[in-house]
């Protein structure tokens, strides 16, 4: 028998499913398309014959191994700076006793709402004068302090709901506080830290803005840039511009499928504990 109520529930939560997943598969039909094809008007018909070929021709002429070691070079030295940094600077704020500790922690969430545009003239100024720009630092360093203070947000309201049980044990053992963070608020904080990673990987990995300012020099571009390969003058190729796009978008997709449990018990755990 047909439950109502189950059944307009199952139609809530189908609808973002089917917006979030339409513009993908919408992608990966678009990069099997010959230019006919795409401009023809025929938007949201399939591929008549599938066009793979788009993808090599997209790997060899878009250098797609030189933009994705680029992006992964300065994601990963992101994250890791990120997480090191927003980790140790949570743990001083819910777990110590200072007076600057509530300071400290809105100075992080001022943060959050400074928009990454407003700061393209004025680090293109001190970038230009200590001499970094059109270097991998001179992305680095601006995505480190954009993506820590929500990092910072994350795993503070974790590590105040971490008993305080736990550390002081480990103090009457003789523990020291490094020892305590290495040992103990570390390996607990995990889901929440792989939150953390996930989310500034996606937003590093997508960046343009401030890659688009900062680097000028070829062989140091990133992703996103590799679809200008496409485009010329007279022509653009629009299936082999699809296709880059499906690779680039390929490694988030496959760590979010991974590591997607982590994320919502991340989530989870810092909204009901903080």
């Amino acid at each position: 028998m047909f439950n109502l109520k189950i059944g307009v529930v199952y139609l809530l939560f189908a609808i973002p499913v089917v917006t979030q997943l339409y513009p993908l598969l919408w992608l990966l039909f678009y990069s099997l398309k010959t230019n006919e094809e795409i401009l023809d008007g025929s938007f949201f018909s399939l591929p008549n014959a599938p066009q793979w070929q788009n993808y090599k021709e997209a790997y060899e002429a878009g250098n797609y191994l030189k933009y994705l070691s680029n992006s992964v070079l300065v994601t990963g030295v992101t994250m890791i700076c990120v997480l090191l940094l927003s980790s140790m600077a949570a743990y001083a704020i819910s777990r110590f006793r200072w007076k600057y500790g509530t300071v400290v922690m809105t100075v992080f969430l001022m943060g959050m709402m400074i928009p990454m545009q407003a700061t393209l003239l004025p680090l293109m100024v001190i970038f230009k004068n200590v001499d970094i720009l059109n270097t991998h630092l001179s992305l680095i360093l601006p995505y480190i302090a954009f993506s820590t203070p929500i990092a910072v947000f994350i795993l503070s309201g974790f590590m105040k709901g971490i008993p305080p049980e736990i550390e002081e044990s480990a103090y009457i053992d003789g523990a020291s506080i490094y020892r305590i963070f290495r040992s103990i608020i570390v390996p607990v904080s995990i889901p929440p830290m792989m939150t953390v990673c996930i989310l500034t990987f996606i937003t590093i990995w997508n960046e343009y803005i401030l890659a688009a300012t900062f680097i000028s020099s070829e062989r140091l571009k990133t992703l996103p840039f590799g679809v200008y390969t496409f485009v010329s003058q007279y022509s653009v190729n629009y299936g082999n511009i699809g296709a880059f796009l499906v690779m680039g978008a390929l490694p988030v997709i496959l760590i979010y499928f991974f590591l997607s449990g982590q994320i919502t018990k991340g989530m989870v755990a810092g909204a009901v504990k903080g």
